[in-house]
Parts: C-alpha cells; structure tokens; sequence
C-alpha cells in the first residue's frame, strides 16, 4: 500500500499533461479529469483507511534508505484531508461542466482550464502527504501556480487587478518561507520534519522561538489569519465560482494544515497557546464583522472564510486532545461547507443575474431548488444543531471549557458570539435575496460584476452543476450523519500527533 502515497500526487500531473494535449477536444478533457479525480478518491481513501487501521504510512520516494530524500507519509490527517480535498475537487469539476459554455462565450481559453486545475490538485495532495519542509514549499508553490492562472481566467480587469493582489502577497509568504527552510536547515541540518522534531530541543530557547515564529507568519498569511488575512476578501470573490469554490474549500486549509503538523510535531512544548488564543478570537471577530457589512454574497462569505479560520486556531492553540480533535473535524468540515456555499452562489448568479444582495430578491419564488441549496449549507455553517457545524463548534467548545483558562473561557464566548453573528449573515442573504417579490433581470454593468451575468430567462440551472451541489450537501449530510464515527478518527489522530507515532513511522531506529 506504501506505493500508493506518489499517485495522488503523479495522477494528476499526468491528467494535466493528457488534457493540456487534448486541448482542442474539451469533451474528452472532461473525461480524462473527472477519472483521473475519481482515481485520486479511490487511492485517498485507501490511504486514509490504511492509516487508521495500521499507522502512518511512508514511502521514501527513490528506494533512498530511512534518514535520507523525500519522504511522503500519510498518517490519519493527511489521509483525511486528503480524501476530503478529492471529493471536493471532483464535485467542483463536475459543477465546472456546466458553466464551461458560458465561459466560452466570454472568450475565456477553457482549454487551459483542466490542466490548470489537475496541477492545483496535485500541489494539494503534495502539501498534504509531503514529508519535509521543502517539499511542503513545493506542494504550495505547485498549487499557488495553478491558482494564479485560475484566478485571472477571462482576463477582465477585476480579475486581473485581484490577481496582482493575490500574486504578490503569495510571492511575499513564498519568499518568507525559503528563508525560514534556510533558517530551519542551519540550526538542525535538516529539512525532513521528523528528523526536525528530534533535533530541535537541543537548540536555544531564542532560536526555537524564532524558527516557529517564522512558520508561523509563513502558514497564517497561507491560511488567511488575522492580521494576515487582508488580501482574501479581494482576492476570492471575482473568480468564477468553480474557481473560488476551490480555493475558499481548500487552500486556506493547507496553510492551516501546514500550522497544525508543525505546532504539534515540531514544536510540541511550545504551543503558544496565548498567542494563538487571541489570533483565534481576533480572527473571528473581525472577519464576521466584515462579514455582516457586505452587500455581494461572494465577498460576505469570503469574510465568514476569514472569521472560521478562526475556530480551527483555536484547537490548534488549546493543545490538548480534545481541541486538536476539534479542529481536524471542524477543518474538514469547513471544506465541504465552504465550497458548497460558494457553488451555490454561483446559480443564485446565474438566476438572478447577479450576487449584489441589492439587486436580488424572490429568489424563493423563481427557484425553489435554489433555496433549498442554499438553506442547508448556510444553516450548518451558522452551527445550527444538529448538523456538523454544530458538532464541530461543540467539540471546540468542550475542549476550551477543559482548558479552563480566563482566555480559554473568552474564546468560548467568542466562538458562540461568531457562531450567532453568522447565523446573522445567512439570515441577511435569505431575508433580502430569497424573500420578496422577484424583481426583474438588470445586465450587470459594473465592473465588479463583469464576471458571468446571465439572464435568467435563457433556462433552468444546468442539472450537472445543481447535481454536483447536491452532492457536496449530501457529503456534509454524511458528516453529520457518520459524526461519531468521523469524530472518533480525528480524536486517534489529534492522540497520534501529540506522540512520537509520526516520528517513529517515518525514521524507524534511525538515530536524530
């Protein structure tokens, strides 16, 4: 089964290269990406199920001996991660199909499309089985890549000008990063992060701190925390919404996926859990502030992305069991949800014609489907019981209670403050986008609504596009449905992250 850890990784880049060759043959460009993406569930979820029943799995890529090269590992998380993050790529693709027409009468090169997205799947999947530091950079530099191409697809200057944004904020954290490897190499002569976490406690305490301080400000502008989050909200919300889809579900869970391995594999004794406490909390609140202030959809939920980072750094920075459990369930969670809802934003703008909440309304009326759609993700990222949000947000919420600090208490608060806040904006988008008298169709005209205005009498929402939501509600329905299961996974691997079950599985006897 260890031979399976590259084919997430290679699958993929072979996929880019078939569709970039079928370029002129978009039907089978589709074939070859919904296979190839199938294959990656398949072989996800085998590494995952193979993680849990017999450890982490590793594979020194080069038959290079234990200690030395390029490792990949999948234990419990990242086999998680990596199943979720599959299944989501596939119904993001999917949904794509549908909306591939429109992009061609927009003169957007659709070609390019399926390689680009193939390559950003297998910078994820890289990210998430990496090893080592550097591979780890590379995992982020192969997906920022992909995305900047994604992101300015059309080439309309607000795509353009959020891709500049974009592109030199990530140029910055990249930079950062290759300094903090440089950094992280002369203290302990190594990259390999199991070989880290043996080395580092015989370094100064100075030196500890300032190694982690910079990991830390490399993964928190990657996974989008306040102070460091400024750049999404301008960023995300002129993609297309298979593009932004994918982006709001996964790449801001890498980089929190990124704080999460390394707080508690390299710097186990130095949880910073003040810090991290009050980064959490500040986080939240003014990421759902900015929320409730928006009048587009798109760029609301891109500020409810920023707020519930939040929830998944402070699991991280209890640093207990319980809170690191939470915040593995709460992340996986988060990608459904996320994803889901900006999909659905895309057909509120495809009926509609737009995703300005001032120039929507009776969207109940025109399409009922639609509001269904919309109604169930909405209320399970508000938290609302019994669906997984709420079992998430409650496992967070037991874990800060255990803690029992003062700040752990204002966390709690925090969280519940956020969770009722949200509740707020889903109740804002229903009562003016959904309620109401159906107003009639006005071409957006506006540059930031120059992205995909269509005219609702030109037919129902495609049945591929309503299908592939459905099936991300339907997955976050499973987490619900299977939570005590799913739990009790992320419970096992919040336990095996907090011992030497990583380093033991990657290094064997093989000395520091």
């Amino acid at each position: 089964m260890n031979n399976l850890l590259p084919v997430p990784v290679l699958l993929p880049m072979l996929g880019a290269a078939l569709t970039l060759i079928l370029g002129r043959r978009p039907r089978l460009q589709r074939l070859v990406s919904i296979l190839v993406l199938t294959g990656v569930v398949a072989v996800a979820a085998t590494l995952a199920l193979q993680a849990n029943a017999h450890g982490p799995q590793t594979l020194w890529v080069g038959a290079w001996p234990r200690g030395f090269g390029i490792v990949l590992v999948a234990d419990r998380l990242s086999g998680l991660m990596l199943t979720v993050a599959a299944l989501v790529t596939l119904a993001v693709l999917l949904y794509s199909a549908g909306q591939e027409q429109e992009e061609v009468k927009k003169e957007t090169p659709v070609s390019i499309f399926h390689p680009t997205f193939l390559l950003m799947c297998a910078g994820v999947s890289n990210a998430f089985l990496a090893g080592d530091l550097f591979n780890l950079f590379v995992g982020f530099e192969i997906l920022l890549f992909a995305s900047y191409v994604l992101l300015t697809m059309g080439g309309t200057r607000s795509r353009i000008r959020a891709g500049s944004i974009y592109v030199v904020v990530n140029l910055l954290s990249s930079s950062l990063f290759l300094i903090a490897l440089a950094n992280v190499y002369a203290a302990v002569g190594t990259v390999n992060l199991a070989q880290i976490a043996q080395r580092i406690p015989a370094l100064p305490e100075a030196t500890q701190a300032q190694l982690q301080f910079m990991l830390l400000v490399v993964f928190a502008i990657k996974a989008a925390v306040f102070p460091l989050s400024a750049w999404l909200p301008d960023s995300y919300p002129t993609a297309p919404a298979p593009v932004t889809a994918v982006f709001a579900g996964l790449l801001t869970k890498v980089g929190v996926y990124a704080i999460l391995r390394t707080q508690t594999l390299i710097f186990p004794h130095r949880p910073l859990t003040e810090l991290l406490l009050c980064v959490a909390a500040a986080t939240m609140i003014v990421g759902i502030l900015g929320a409730i202030a928006q009048s587009e959809i798109k760029r609301m939920l891109s500020f409810t992305l920023v707020s519930h980072i939040g929830y998944m750094v402070m699991g991280i920075a209890l640093a207990t069991e319980a809170g690191i459990a939470g915040a593995i369930f709460y992340t996986a969670h988060h990608i459904t949800i996320q994803a889901t809802l900006f999909l659905v934003v895309g057909l509120i703008q495809r009926v509609g014609g737009s995703n300005s909440l001032d120039r929507l309304s009776g969207l109940l009326i025109t399409s009922p489907l639609l509001a269904v759609l919309f109604i169930i993700p909405g209320m399970n990222l508000a938290g609302i019981p019994p669906l997984s949000g709420f079992i998430g947000k409650l496992g967070l919420l037991d874990a800060g209670v255990q803690v029992g600090t003062p700040l752990a208490f204002v966390l709690v608060g925090t969280s519940v403050l956020t969770s009722l806040l949200t509740l707020y904006a889903i109740a804002k988008v229903w009562n003016r986008a959904f309620w109401g008298t159906p107003v009639a169709y006005t071409k957006a005209v506006s540059d930031e609504e120059d992205e995909l205005p269509i005219n609702p009498s030109e037919g129902p929402m495609p049945r591929i596009m309503v299908a592939a939501t459905f099936g991300l509600i339907g997955l976050s329905v499973a987490l619900t449905v299977f939570a005590g299961p799913l739990y009790e996974y992320t419970t096992l691997a919040a336990r095996a992250l907090l011992n030497a079950d990583y380093v033991t599985a990657v290094l064997g006897e093989v000395a520091p």
